[in-house]
């Protein structure tokens, strides 16, 4: 399959100028739903709930989502996604006009959201090297994180602005013009059919050809094993950041939101690093060493006494940067090395063993932190991090030195 290499660049961009709309208004329009439920609420158990069902369609749909994307248009699952989001926040829009919407309601709202999302990222992650050079993936990828972080930097204080202006249904409208703005620069961009290889669908025969491609990938199955138990460990600790923050350091909100702004930044800060500097040279090293850096700063967050809170907030943005210096050359690798015929099914497998990390670890942090203390879960998570990523290295460093693995052929 050609790729149309030429002028990729403002391929790309311009993809990316309809998805800030879109990011920026969803981001913006869920905060909003999560206030609004907190303030006509005040129910911890109502909020988690929420949660919960926002990352259901992640691990119930998601390895079926990858069958449709890998038989179907990219370009028009992304558009069909951003619509049907969109239409979401319009049913949500009409009702708060015409009363006020039962929790059960806002429930099967965040649920159709995440439906969404559960098409449209994996979609857009198997169209970008079927557009971008093989050897510029890393840096498309870091620009790409990037965008995503800032506009979910973005989206929360839009929401909170607007909140003091307007009504929800007045503000479910910002995700509907950014739906339209990134349905209407996909018009423009020309991404590539793949072909389908039987003229019927087989959806468990489908599911079982992206396991193949994983199967064959022997330095994805190596690399990802201990990506996926660090995620585990990882992406709770942003939920236990105010816990931290509060009963250990003494802080307050103020001190709360200070270290998750440093968190996001590192984010952004290794995302343009990435995006400038990027190469696909020695990717196994790099996401090794983060997860090992990621281990020693959450270690070290841990031990540090009470009173040394601007430290650890220095520490937040260290995390950030090694969160996307490991997460941005995996998928980098996933997009060099898998078919692009089951590259879908590929990252929805992945993004689903991923929704599954989140309350896998929520389900550890919780007894965990009540029985050691928050500050000791971050230090026994530190430190497995550190083993994971340690393991990792010796596991996965000879790879650096081989060739990339053909993607096997996919056979029926």
């Amino acid at each position: 399959m050609k790729k149309p290499l030429e002028h990729w660049k403002k391929i790309f961009i311009l993809i990316y100028t309809g998805q800030v709309f879109s990011l920026v208004g969803s981001s913006a329009v869920q905060f909003s739903i999560i206030w609004w439920l907190t303030v006509n609420t005040g129910s911890a158990m109502t909020l988690t709930t929420a949660a919960v069902v926002g990352y259901l369609p992640n691990i119930l749909v998601g390895p079926f989502a990858g069958v449709w994307i890998d038989r179907y248009n990219r370009k028009l699952i992304m558009m069909l996604a951003d619509g049907f989001v969109a239409l979401s926040s319009a049913a949500l829009a009409l009702t708060f006009l015409f009363g006020t919407p039962s929790v059960e309601f806002i429930y099967v709202v965040l649920f159709m959201r995440g439906l969404g999302g559960t098409f449209h990222s994996p979609a857009m992650q198997a169209a970008i090297p079927m557009l971008v050079p093989e050897g510029q993936l890393v840096k498309a990828n870091g620009w790409g994180q990037f965008i995503n972080s800032g506009c979910n930097m973005a989206g929360p204080v839009l929401g909170a602005a607007m909140m003091g202006i307007f009504s929800l249904a007045g503000i479910m409208l910002v995700d509907i013009f950014g739906a339209a703005m990134a349905i209407t620069t996909l018009l423009f961009v020309k991404i590539p059919d793949v072909p389908n290889r039987t003229e019927k669908l087989h959806m468990l025969g489908d599911i079982k050809q992206g396991l193949r491609a994983i199967a064959g990938n022997k330095p994805l199955i190596m690399v990802s094993i201990p990506v996926l138990i660090s995620c585990v460990m990882y992406m709770p600790l942003n939920a236990l950041f105010p816990l931290l923050v509060s009963s250990h350091f003494g802080g307050t909100e103020w001190h709360t939101s200070l270290a998750e702004l440093l968190f996001a930044l590192g984010l952004l800060t290794a995302s343009v690093v990435l995006g400038v500097f990027g190469k696909n040279r020695r990717q196994f090293l790099l996401i090794s060493l983060s997860l090992v850096g990621l281990g020693a700063t959450v270690l070290l967050g841990g031990l540090l006494p009470p009173g040394w809170f601007f430290v650890f907030a220095g520490l937040a943005f260290i995390m950030g940067c090694m969160g996307t210096s490991f997460s941005t050359p995996y998928m980098a690798f996933i997009q060099r090395t898998v078919d692009p015929a089951v590259l879908g099914k590929v990252i929805s497998l992945g993004v689903s063993l991923m929704g599954l990390a989140m309350p896998i670890g929520l389900l550890a942090a919780g007894p965990g932190s009540e029985l050691i203390g928050v500050d000791g879960w971050f230090v026994l998570s530190g430190a497995l991090l550190v083993l994971v990523g340690s393991v990792s290295l010796v596991l996965t460093r000879r790879f650096d030195r081989q060739p990339l693995p053909e993607p096997p052929a996919q056979t029926e």
